[in-house]
């Protein structure tokens, strides 16, 4: 499970060392392979390729004729590529998804429960919201959180 956030760089050959925080869980997971994409070009997304094959799993049980699946597919696989950590804990991020979000120097690493979201860090913090969540926002996530099992 990925939670927080971190700083990180990403060197002149658009490589990312991975927060030591993660990288811990990563090795107590024994993941070495990830699958480095975005859904939307903002941000890198960075799934154990476990995780990410559970994903694929899971829409190759919906029809192949579905519209959204067809554009998921070809959108993750045109910013994606399947990466191997080095012995230094840097994953090679995709040219084609740098260039689109501006990947390059300082960025912000966040946990996303399942994988970690690598974000342009002036970018994000333009995004976020003065004061955050909407108050409506807040409690439709608030409802998530307190359903019982």
């Amino acid at each position: 499970m990925f939670r927080g956030s971190h700083e990180a760089k990403i060197d002149d050959k658009g490589r990312l060392k991975v927060p030591s925080a993660f990288k811990a869980l990563m090795d107590a997971a024994n993941v070495t392979q990830f699958f480095v994409t975005s859904t939307n070009g903002k941000w890198a997304e960075i799934w154990p390729l476990p995780e990410w094959e559970k994903v694929e799993a899971r829409l190759a049980k919906v029809s192949a004729l579905d519209d959204a699946v067809e554009e998921f597919l070809t959108l993750v696989n045109y910013y994606g590529q399947q990466v191997e950590m080095d012995n230094q804990g840097r994953l090679l991020l995709p040219q084609v998804l740098r260039t689109k979000a501006a990947l390059d120097g300082e960025v912000k690493v966040m946990g996303q429960t399942r994988f970690l979201a690598v974000h342009n860090r002036e970018a994000l913090e333009k995004a976020l919201q003065p004061g955050g969540m909407s108050p409506e926002r807040k409690q439709r996530v608030s409802g998530y959180i307190t359903e019982t099992d």
